[in-house]
């Protein structure tokens, strides 16, 4: 196609994929917002090199699974030479996810599923979803990050009265969205493997994501990660990610005894799984034993779950905006009054470990015994 010129308010973008059909059809989708212009396209790593390099587009979308130079390798030539949001156009399939997610680990900003129906590929659905993420990915502080966060064990530091926690939370419920994939992976490996508290986790995923991307998670953490199972009792010192397609809710057995129930009926509701729904079913079975922490994400889920966590007298949390990849979620609950913390994203582990300390100390107490 010919390259074009984008105004001074336009977004301006690149579409690499190997099929044409594919270009023509994400071409068409980013063209129907006024606020972005497709610049050029590519068909194969080695033409988006070159392009990325001509045309300075402010975003890229790139098809994962490509012959010759991949998705994956193409993305890492990118961020070493013309760092910039990377958007990952991916399939669904075993492989697709594993690689999205490994891409997402190398620095690209977000991924938009690519979905197959019996006779053709069905893309038209994902219009909404990558028109918004090329915006925030425009948008964000991603790309003008020289340097990486050094991984480090959160240290512990003495508590003061600034510290002093009100309560001591028997659970921890995180939820986030945009950017999630790679903060995530920035910082449950820090937690150390005699973490005293579950840790409930909701990803806006699409279906066919959330199984590999625990699997991934268990790979780099100390402490056992899994997707979440319907009825499955909650143990402290696990991280349970709900899956995606389903709300993640707890029922009470009975004395201090939870189980996860996972559920496709609930109404009303933009995201499955909800973070709304999960950190709502939290404060009404913690109370005040809760602990909730909102991290990067398009729009508000986590508003009213954030607020119940607060209303009951739980400790929550706000990931700040300069570490945010999207700051929408963690904005909404800010503005909102219901934070009683604002911390960077590689703080935030030494946080939940500072405020769950005497339950290990407490357990360590009942073993010694």
């Amino acid at each position: 196609m010919s390259e074009e010129c984008p105004s001074r308010s336009q977004i301006s973008v690149l579409v690499v994929d190997d099929s044409a059909f594919m270009r023509t059809a994400i071409s068409r989708m980013i063209s129907s917002d006024p606020d972005l212009l497709v610049v050029g396209t590519a068909s194969d790593g080695a033409d988006a090199l070159g392009k990325v390099a001509t045309l300075n587009p402010d975003v890229v979308t790139l098809d994962v699974e490509m012959p010759g130079l991949n998705g994956l390798d193409t993305l890492r030539c990118i961020m070493a030479q013309f760092p910039r949001p990377v958007i990952m156009v991916s399939s669904a399939t075993l492989e697709g996810a594993e690689m999205t997610l490994s891409a997402l680990g190398a620095g690209a900003f977000d991924y938009v599923p690519k979905q197959l129906s019996s006779t053709s590929l069905d893309i038209v659905h994902i219009r909404l979803d990558l028109i918004a993420k090329i915006k925030a990915g425009a948008q964000s502080r991603l790309h003008r990050l020289a340097f990486v966060a050094e991984r480090k064990p959160p240290s512990a530091q003495p508590s003061t009265e600034h510290d002093a926690f009100p309560i001591v939370p028997a659970i921890v419920a995180i939820g986030t969205s945009t950017g999630g994939p790679k903060a995530l992976q920035e910082i449950l490996p820090l937690f150390p493997n005699d973490l005293s508290v579950p840790i409930l986790i909701v990803q806006h995923m699409p279906p066919g994501f959330t199984a590999p991307f625990a699997h991934r998670l268990n790979g780099l953490c100390s402490v056992p990660v899994h997707e979440a199972a319907n009825h499955e009792v909650v143990q402290p010192g696990v991280i349970y990610i709900a899956p995606a397609g389903t709300h993640m809710m707890l029922e009470n057995l009975g004395g201090s005894r939870v189980a996860l129930s996972l559920t496709h009926e609930l109404a009303n509701s933009l995201h499955v799984p909800s973070v709304d729904i999960m950190m709502q079913s939290v404060a009404t079975a913690f109370r005040s034993s809760a602990m909730g922490v909102i991290l990067t994400g398009m729009g508000c889920d986590g508003l009213i779950g954030m607020k119940a966590i607060h209303d009951q007298g739980g400790f929550t949390v706000g990931q700040d905006e300069a570490s945010c990849a999207v700051y929408g979620m963690p904005r909404a609950c800010a503005e909102s009054g219901i934070l009683r913390r604002v911390l960077p994203l590689i703080q935030i582990p030494a946080l939940i470990l500072q405020a769950t300390r005497p339950r290990k100390r407490a357990a360590a107490a009942g073993s010694s015994r």
